[in-house]
């Protein structure tokens, strides 16, 4: 598939030759929840090689449920099987059929619970534990969506397996996005908002912009039950923020499906820089409700560099 200036291949779900950029990363999405919201989490596998570590991320929220979190951003470096091994946890990530199939496992015996979630932005050294495991399988529907100024792509997805959060065992049935990137990202020079989610007619949607000083036709899509899902560009969005930062809601305007996000629940990271600048990354199980009456539940992230308030946020 050509889609501008890369073409995808179904190699393109293995990992890529590395950049010289110091902060060339190549990073790995998995998001999950049922269609009601009760539970929903994400998992997110970040390759930093000129840096020598990797980001790993996962998380579990849901309705009356305090965010269970595993964040380790000096992870080892895995191989190109994305078997990780760190402190406490081991996970993996494998593609079982190229754009169609993705299993992943996660075994971490010491995540960390939150009943408020911006604790995460603080040391979590005192905060009680838990164990948590994943066992669970994207399966693609659709088609899958790559963007066509950058080598990125969005499958929407079922998905399905279990769930084991301290004694309690979650047969999991839902939806979710995972995507692959690769390339030089700074997480502290632009902030952006991302999204993607299922309404309950069975329209999975998606989009994504940039503050980047620049108007260009950011990426989205709709695919409807049934439909193959077709390359649309065209994203906008006006954003409310309390004064701590977290988002209220967000109004997106996805072609054919304007939509208000309001966030559900939250399971938020920091992250800092090689030279000690610290952004945070507010991402968050939401209910979207459509303008023609449609709703549904999925995942927004409204990144935040230093100095995000003077980026264009609406």
């Amino acid at each position: 598939m050509d889609h501008g200036t890369w073409p995808l291949r179904e190699e393109d779900e293995g990992t890529h030759p590395v950049g010289v950029e110091p902060l060339w990363s190549e990073s790995v999405y998995l998001d999950f929840t049922t269609q009601d919201g009760s539970i929903a989490g994400y998992v997110r596998l970040g390759l930093y090689p000129n840096w020598n570590r990797a980001w790993y991320w996962a998380c579990l929220v849901g309705r009356d449920r305090p965010t269970v979190l595993v964040v380790d951003n000096h992870a080892p470096l895995p191989g190109p099987d994305l078997a990780v091994k760190g402190e406490g946890y081991r996970a993996t990530h494998e593609v079982t059929r190229p754009m169609s199939s993705f299993k992943l496992t996660l075994d971490a015996q010491a995540a960390v619970v939150l009943d408020d979630p911006a604790q995460a932005y603080t040391d979590t050294g005192g905060a009680r534990t838990t164990s948590l495991e994943f066992d669970l399988e994207w399966k693609t529907v659709g088609g899958v969506y790559p963007y066509s100024f950058i080598p990125r792509y969005e499958i929407p997805c079922e998905v399905a397996g279990v769930i084991r959060v301290g004694g309690e065992e979650i047969p999991f049935s839902g939806h979710g996005e995972r995507d692959h990137s690769w390339g030089e990202r700074d997480w502290w020079q632009v902030s952006w908002l991302w999204s993607s989610g299922r309404l309950d007619d069975g329209t999975f949607f998606h989009g994504m912009r940039a503050n980047a000083g620049f108007e260009m036709p950011w990426p989205c899509f709709t695919v409807s039950p049934g439909e193959e899902l077709g390359h649309r560009e065209g994203f906008t969005v006006t954003s409310e923020f309390g004064e701590d930062g977290f988002p209220v809601r967000s109004r997106l305007a996805v072609p054919g499906a304007p939509l208000t996000a309001v966030p559900v629940s939250f399971a938020p990271v920091a992250m800092t820089s090689p030279d000690g600048a610290i952004a945070h990354f507010p991402r968050a199980l939401c209910r979207f409700e459509a303008e023609d009456g449609r709703s549904g539940h999925g995942w927004t992230e409204w990144h935040q560099p230093p100095g995000w308030r003077g980026h264009g946020w609406s």
